[in-house]
């Protein structure tokens, strides 16, 4: 067992148990340290494997103590990370452990996962803060630790008495530092638009001085962006390449743990895969209603399957656009859904796959999909299992 005031505080420490009164962790804290399995220097790190569990399972596989890692282990698998223009759909499951991820990079990645193809740009253009139209290393960790800090706001907000009781670490050689609640705070629509407010007067504050300094630990994801002397510059195609790859490998992952080499999946095991991380209790009902309303199994494809989480992404705007069709407060109908899919997002969606997502939530089988429970529902399937409260036991 390592020594717990040997390291800083969550969401890197190894620290085995929390008092409440200490330290308020956010489920997406909680869900690093539940899944990480390295650590080096005292700071924990998650597996490109690690990743990909967080985001298809409800719990790690096999959890382990962490795993310390020498400099020189570290140096052996940065070496051998693939540069950008070498990367694939595959290129977290042929990594599988080796490699490193930090937990401002695990909320990137999270992020990326929920972004619609349409945000691509704006997120890259919030990194790309002098507007050359590359990214480079130092805009790149200043960003992330801005973005990290508005995370943990947003948070924390819904949580009052705690709020005062979140610890930012803003690097490792900082002493823990207590936010304390604003009173007033604009809540905006997207992450981007609080970025942007942040990004200019953060790359003349001492984070940027940071980035420039020999302080950051050198990880799988900077190697892959910035080459092995972080010298390299993202380009806007690099990155597009990186987050569509990113959303096509979770994807993929889902997919063939239920099509065991097939080409589709059946109709009750996509509603499974949706009704993963929801708050949903009563999910067997459900199924039962895809039983019931499919007796005859046609299938899922892929391209089936991708095309319904990219409207997922596009929630936000699907939302504005049934309200505007003032569907907000009644029952939508099969066609009435298909079109509103098609304004607000560009995606057509099949017949059969529309059908499909009325027989999950048509409760009361009068093929009508309720707004607000299919929104709600939804919202937490977007997130992955971060809103969700952590199961009994889970805790590290």
């Amino acid at each position: 067992n390592m020594c717990s005031s040997c390291f800083p505080p969550p969401p890197f420490s190894l620290s085995p148990s929390l008092s409440e009164g200490d330290v308020y962790m956010s489920s997406h804290e909680h869900r690093f340290r539940l899944f990480s399995s390295v650590e080096y220097e005292g700071q924990l790190y998650m597996t490109p494997q690690n990743f990909i569990e967080s985001v298809t399972m409800s719990e790690p596989r096999n959890k382990k103590p962490w795993r310390s890692l020498t400099k020189q282990e570290l140096e052996k698998i940065l070496s051998e990370t693939p540069a950008v223009w070498k990367g694939s759909s595959k290129l977290f499951r042929n990594l599988r452990e080796r490699g490193i991820i930090a937990y401002t990079e695990y909320l990137f990645l999270l992020c990326i996962l929920t972004k619609p193809h349409a945000g691509f740009k704006i997120a890259f253009n919030m990194f790309d803060a002098d507007g050359n139209q590359m990214v480079d290393k130092r805009e790149f960790l200043v960003l992330q630790e801005i973005f990290r800090k508005k995370n943990e706001k947003k948070e924390r907000k819904g949580d009052a008495e705690k709020s005062a009781q979140l610890v930012s670490c803003a690097s490792r050689n900082t002493s823990p530092q207590v936010l304390k609640k604003e009173s007033q705070e604009f809540v905006p629509r997207s992450y981007w638009d609080v970025l942007r407010r942040s990004a200019s007067q953060a790359l003349f504050s001492d984070l940027a001085e940071r980035a420039d300094d020999n302080l950051v630990i050198d990880t799988t994801l900077l190697v892959h962006f910035f080459g092995k002397k972080g010298k390299a510059e993202l380009t806007f195609d690099d990155f597009y390449r990186f987050m569509d790859n990113l959303q096509t490998e979770v994807l993929e992952i889902e997919f063939l743990t239920y099509s065991k080499g097939m080409t589709t999946i059946s109709e009750e095991d996509f509603a499974r895969i949706l009704l993963r991380y929801t708050n949903v209790e009563n999910i067997a009902s459900y199924l039962e209603n895809v039983r019931q309303s499919i007796p005859d199994e046609k299938g899922i494809t892929f391209d089936e399957f991708r095309s319904f989480f990219q409207f997922l992404n596009n929630l936000e705007d699907f939302a504005i656009a049934l309200q505007m069709y003032n569907f907000a407060n009644r029952s939508i109908g099969q066609d009435e859904f298909a079109r509103a899919v098609y304004v607000a997002t560009g995606l057509k969606l099949t017949h059969h796959l529309v059908n499909t997502i009325f027989k999950i939530f048509d409760v009361d089988h009068d093929d009508q999909l309720s707004y607000k429970e299919f929104i709600g529902i939804m919202k937490d399937r977007l997130h992955r299992g971060a809103r969700v409260k952590p199961e009994k036991g889970a805790q590290t």
